[in-house]
């Protein structure tokens, strides 16, 4: 058993709970340096390939669509509660408000962004993030910061999800454990698939869910609303 010391951690105290070493994920080669490399190898490709010319020509439908920014930035909790800011595109009307999850038919997401919501194309700027060291292409999907601070103490073993870089995408997103939190089960289930993917990550399975998130992209993500 490994007893994490309570401790301040990216401004949240972090749980003091006992939690089994397999809980924490394998100590691999892969999870320690190998992971990264996959990280910077595959976002530079895409960064490369695909960014170059998706960033202007969606920044451009954006635009057309309604006044403001291209890209929409967000703090998020990264590896061990580390703030950040993460990168989308812009996917509602431009309206600087508190944060509010998007709902089905949410009437602040602009045509263009529905869209890029169902495809996920709006997710496409965080391989920048990658590339900056903040976000994996694989692991839990990085939460807003106030839903740590209304989840950090009531689920148990919630920091797990916090011991590997949240990903681009994830466990969680492709079974379907995504879109709006209305109700805690929801939750639960999401960080459910998050503290699974934490003990059995590695480069087989990080594969196979970058396929499958491939797939869900040209069927037409569940709850992307």
């Amino acid at each position: 058993m490994l007893s994490l010391d309570t401790q301040t951690v990216g401004g949240y105290l972090a749980a003091a709970d006992p939690v089994p070493v397999a809980a924490l994920g394998p100590d691999s080669w892969y999870a320690r340096r190998g992971k990264r490399l996959f990280d910077v190898l595959v976002a530079l490709l895409v960064t490369i390939t695909v960014l170059s010319w998706l960033v202007p020509v969606v920044g451009l439908f954006i635009r057309i669509g309604s006044p403001g920014p291209i890209f929409f930035r967000q703090r998020r909790s990264g590896k061990f509660g580390q703030v950040f800011w993460c990168l989308k595109f812009r996917s509602m009307y431009y309206r600087p408000t508190q944060f509010a999850q998007a709902t089905q038919n949410d009437a602040r997401v602009t045509p263009i962004g529905r869209f890029l919501r169902k495809t996920n194309l709006d997710e496409m700027p965080q391989f920048i993030n990658v590339l900056l060291g903040d976000m994996s292409i694989v692991g839990p999907r990085p939460h807003a910061i106030e839903h740590d601070d209304r989840y950090w103490f009531t689920l148990p073993n919630y920091h797990l999800r916090y011991h590997v870089r949240p990903g681009v995408t994830g466990l969680a997103q492709v079974r379907g454990a995504r879109g709006e939190t209305d109700k805690l089960a929801k939750m639960k289930h999401r960080v459910s698939y998050d503290k699974l993917y934490v003990r059995k990550q590695g480069f087989l399975v990080d594969i196979k869910i970058c396929f499958m998130t491939v797939g869900a992209m040209l069927r037409g993500n569940v709850n992307a609303w």
